[in-house]
């Protein structure tokens, strides 16, 4: 029992530093871009919010293994959220909160149970 918590504890944790990484990755190639082109600012935040989920996803998807995938991919969407919260805070030195981070953590609630789910039911040979 104590082996299986740790087991899905180590999964959540790499899920979420893999879902950290490709944020982060992503939002520098995404400022990038927005530095060098003509996209208005209208665009930032679907573009993150699309780029959140698909890490949360990638995440999920490639650490997620044995049962309980809803449960555990709820878990690293909800932990994602709270570390990318804080993280992008600290970055553009504003804590604030508003209605949005209650969306996106519902989002990201959602894609990770989602692909949790997924993920403990997907054949995987090899």
């Amino acid at each position: 029992m104590q082996n299986d918590v740790t087991v899905s504890m180590f999964q959540i944790i790499k899920s979420v530093a893999l879902a950290l990484a490709f944020s982060f990755l992503s939002a520098v190639i995404f400022a990038a871009i927005l530095r060098f082109s003509p996209l208005p600012n209208s665009v930032i935040y679907p573009v993150n919010q699309v780029v959140k989920s698909l890490a949360v996803g990638i995440g999920v998807l490639t650490f997620i293994r044995g049962e309980k995938g809803l449960i555990k991919g709820g878990a690293v969407g909800l932990l994602f959220t709270a570390l990318s919260y804080l993280a992008f805070s600290a970055i553009g030195g504003d804590f604030s909160l508003s209605w949005l981070i209650f969306a996106e953590t519902a989002a990201t609630l959602l894609v990770g149970a989602l692909c949790g789910a997924l993920a403990v039911n997907m054949r995987r040979d090899g």
